[in-house]
């Protein structure tokens, strides 16, 4: 009987961890089996070298680089403030912050990881603009600089979550043996806690930019949605998560390319996360293999 109710929950269990397994696999036959036919119309060199996306109108372009430019361009903006930022409150959360201090401030940082992404959108359209504008005059309303400065602060709380509590998971010895050489509290941070938690810091930084990538509703209200093949923040643009919110909101005949185009751009949108998580995983495991 024992061994029995043991193979129920091991096979409970296993089917838990399938399901997650089970759900990429499907998500990704959809996107692949949708976007087939789409590449018997458009050839892939073309879809990779046009410099144009324009597939709704009559003198129809498929290139993928407008998109592809506006979601790295928004991306690297947002982690250019998100990784130091995030990296910072998570050391002085670690090291630096009283017990009390920091009991207060993680809450508030959790929950602004909670503020929905459209809140994030008004307030890159509303408030970050316009500061922006008396900076740098002559800025659009619609430009990737503000929505990506909103999107670095959205992520924050990720980075900084992720990061802190893989610091506090690194051994109380090896500081202990930091101090006992004369080190600072600083040094011991910079020195010691960040090269033996790299791994998971390395993975904060990997959800931060899944985050950024995929991030819709901020680029859709903030950055425009016209596709723009620019590498220039301080422009308009469109990025591949919002394409897709702007077509599906349409009406648009099943099985035509139009329709085929969300498939391709959200297969392109996983391939280019896909990327970067191969990237960190091999980052993490040479620094494991370093420290």
């Amino acid at each position: 009987m024992r061994r029995v109710r043991e193979f129920i929950i091991e096979s409970i269990l296993f089917l838990a961890a399938l399901s997650s397994v089970a759900t990429t696999f499907a998500i990704v036959s959809i996107l692949v089996i949708e976007s087939i036919p789409f590449f018997r119309h458009v050839p892939l060199l073309v879809f990779l070298t046009d410099i144009q996306w324009t597939p709704l109108f009559d003198d129809a372009h498929y290139g993928i680089m407008p998109l592809m430019a506006g979601t790295l361009v928004t991306t690297g903006v947002a982690l250019l403030v998100a990784i130091p930022l995030g990296t910072t409150i998570a050391i002085y959360l670690c090291e630096f912050a009283p017990h009390r201090v920091r009991e207060i401030i993680k809450p508030f940082l959790e929950l602004l990881g909670a503020v929905p992404t459209v809140v994030f959108g008004y307030f890159a359209l509303i408030f970050v603009t316009p500061i922006m504008q008396k900076l740098i005059p002559g800025l659009p309303g619609f430009n990737m600089l503000s929505a990506g400065l909103v999107m670095g602060i959205m992520i924050v709380p990720y980075i900084a979550s992720v990061s802190e509590d893989a610091m506090h998971a690194v051994p109380k010895h090896i500081l202990e043996g930091s101090y006992a050489m004369g080190a600072t509290r600083f040094q011991t941070a910079v020195r010691v806690i960040i090269p033996s938690a790299f791994s998971g810091i390395a993975s904060a930084y990997i959800l931060g930019i899944s985050r950024a990538v995929g991030e819709t509703m901020i680029v859709a209200i903030a950055a425009g949605q016209q596709p723009n093949l620019t590498l220039n923040p301080m422009e308009p643009a469109a990025t591949i998560s919002a394409y897709i919110v702007q077509v599906s909101l349409g009406d648009l005949p099943h099985g035509s390319i139009g329709y085929q185009t969300i498939f391709v751009a959200g297969l392109s949108l996983m391939l280019i996360t896909l990327i970067f998580n191969i990237l960190g995983y091999f980052l993490a495991k040479r620094f494991r293999e370093v420290y």
